[in-house]
């Protein structure tokens, strides 16, 4: 390992001395290659049947290693740049790396075979492709050595001015030493992503959900080398329709629709990555149809598809193939309008919302949560915006002494606005509706026990109430300070008071003196306790309720970056609490 230590020392530090095309912010493509990015570039050689048919147009980059293909493809309007099938004969492999003293020789040779296929004195060069990219290290004498010779390759390909674009096959490691590896070759060539899903797969999880795993497949497969220092200008992403099975691609998905809904999607997708990180280029490949296991007469409509996603007047697809393509550019697709976090079908979760939201809960994201709960909910009661100004008047009315100005005081205090103390006000209305629809087993005498000892220091006593409210639907028994208003604990045994809470006024007369509840006898006490029980219940049912319908809600959603909201039971009267409804212990008066 020792030896080899100069060698790579050199061609580490070459990438940042060389002249030429090196460097972080690469140049121009290459000759004709349009120059926004992303560029798209396809693949195709002799074996490509259909590529006149498809590729021979203006607007279309073709990556060819054929020098009559090549030429062709100009003449009917097109780019081309440089394939070369064989990294292998100039690199060697990481078992058998190839002498040294070759690689430049070899990359001379290449590169001015490039510029003779594609005209151009500074052509890109596609390099199929590198082995052993998921390698960890530390890595054996052989692979250094192999690494070693693909720097030199593509740093001399650089110096003579082409761009090398090295395909990386898998996932690369980029722990450890490989980092500084990973770096040197980014800032000489570009590195060109392979990624193959299964398209059984992606048509099975739908427009939505399938859309989404792609682009956040792409998004992990480039993470590892832009969190080591590989600019974005110099990473590509390779698109697969190879169609032999065990190789990714169709997979033998049929009828054939469905691998073209399929492409579609793999185009929006690639897009979407490329243009978030602004890389510069998407290619394709797999259209070869070399032999039994690669012929399929399905390719050339499958490329029309993919042409026609990322540019409609390139090839007309739903003209081609009628009711076996669905031409709905938007499902699943990130298409939202400026200031839009997330939609949810029709509904806008706006940036602006969370961040009034998020003035309460302190975080961004558990306001989004909150809110996409809210329209889970809205969908599924008939809270109205009557109901909610009526609780909130109520509120005033029970909290604040009748006092708006204090009411808003308070909500000033709690970084509130009216819109959004509302919206929490019909968050309580909606889920006590909710919660009233469950019917909650009644609860055993041993869940009665274990309740009373282990809130044997509730407070409790035993009231009078008229009329009977929520907290006493019998009138009269015992009530404790976990459901029942702090009022009912204060006045003297014997005295009838008003209690205004939220749900109204009361007439309460105590009948004895508050004290613990394991001091009440159980038969008095067990009404009360099974209220508290069938309440618990309630919003257990509820939590795995809410917990459910999130997750089902993530085919509906479309969100920036694919930034899905986290699923939690969120109860934003917390950070409120005197816009609760509730009028147990958790909720302080306001006085």
């Amino acid at each position: 390992m020792r030896r080899l230590l100069p060698l790579l020392v050199c061609f580490l530090a070459a990438p940042f001395t060389l002249s030429g095309s090196a460097g972080a912010t690469p140049g121009a493509i290459s000759c004709g290659v349009p120059e926004a990015p992303p560029v798209w570039i396809d693949f195709a050689d002799s074996s490509v049947v259909f590529w006149r048919e498809r590729f021979a147009r203006p607007g279309v980059v073709v990556a060819t290693g054929g020098q009559e293909l090549a030429a062709d493809a100009r003449a009917a309007g097109a780019a081309t740049v440089h394939w070369d099938m064989h990294l292998h004969r100039r690199v060697g492999t990481p078992p058998l790396p190839a002498d040294p003293g070759l690689i430049e020789q070899r990359a001379d040779s290449l590169f001015e075979h490039a510029v003779s296929v594609t005209g151009c004195a500074r052509p890109l060069i596609a390099l199929n492709e590198l082995s052993g990219a998921w390698s960890p290290t530390p890595l054996t004498e052989t692979i250094e050595r192999y690494r070693a010779n693909v720097l030199h390759f593509v740093s001399r390909l650089a110096e003579r001015g082409g761009r090398p674009a090295l395909l990386v096959a898998g996932k690369p490691f980029t722990g450890g030493d490989a980092a500084a590896w990973w770096r040197s070759v980014g800032q000489v060539s570009d590195l060109v992503l392979e990624n193959y899903p299964n398209a059984n797969v992606v048509w099975r999880q739908g427009p939505i959900e399938g859309s989404r795993q792609l682009r956040a497949r792409y998004r992990r497969r480039a993470s590892g080398l832009l969190a080591v220092g590989v600019p974005p200008s110099r990473i590509g992403l390779m698109i697969g329709f190879q169609t032999g099975l065990g190789a990714g691609g169709r997979e033998g998905l049929k009828p054939r629709s469905r691998w073209f809904e399929v492409a579609k999607l793999q185009a929006f997708a690639a897009r979407q990555v490329a243009r978030e990180f602004k890389f510069p280029h998407i290619w394709s490949w797999g259209w070869a149809m070399r032999n039994e296991r690669s012929n399929d007469p399905d390719k050339t409509f499958a490329a029309c598809v993919w042409l026609w996603a990322r540019d409609e007047g390139l090839c007309d697809a739903p003209g081609l193939l009628g009711r076996e393509f669905d031409s709905d550019r938007r499902a699943g697709q990130i298409d939202l309008p400026s200031g839009v976090r997330c939609t949810y079908g029709d509904r806008a979760l706006t940036a602006v919302g969370i961040a009034a939201l998020a003035k309460v809960t302190g975080d961004r994201e558990l306001a989004l949560t909150a809110l996409v709960v809210r329209t889970l909910e809205n969908e599924r009661t008939d809270v109205t915006s009557g109901d909610v100004h009526a609780a909130e008047s109520a509120i005033i009315d029970a909290r604040f002494d009748g006092s708006r100005a204090a009411y808003h005081s308070a909500l000033a205090q709690a970084g509130a606005s009216i819109f959004v103390a509302r919206g929490i006000i019909g968050d309580e209305l909606r889920r006590r509706e909710i919660l009233s629809r469950d019917s909650a087993t009644r609860p055993s005498s041993a869940d009665v026990d274990r309740f009373r000892a282990t809130y044997g220091q509730v407070l409790a006593r035993r009231v009078l109430v008229s009329p009977a409210p929520s907290w006493l639907p019998e009138g009269s028994g015992v009530v404790l300070a976990t459901s029942a208003p702090q009022a009912a604990f204060r006045p003297p045994t014997g005295r009838a008071v008003t209690v205004r809470t939220v749900e109204g006024r009361f007439t309460l007369r105590a009948l004895d003196r508050s004290q613990a509840l394991a001091a009440v006898p159980l038969a008095v006490a067990r009404p009360a306790i099974i209220r508290e029980l069938v309440a618990e219940r309630r919003a257990e049912a509820y939590a795995a309720w809410t917990l459910q319908k999130q997750k089902g809600a993530e085919s509906r959603l479309v969100c920036e970056r694919d930034r899905l909201p986290e699923i939690g039971v969120v109860t934003l009267s917390s950070f409120v609490p005197f816009l609760s409804l509730h009028e147990g212990v958790s909720q302080s008066a306001v006085t």
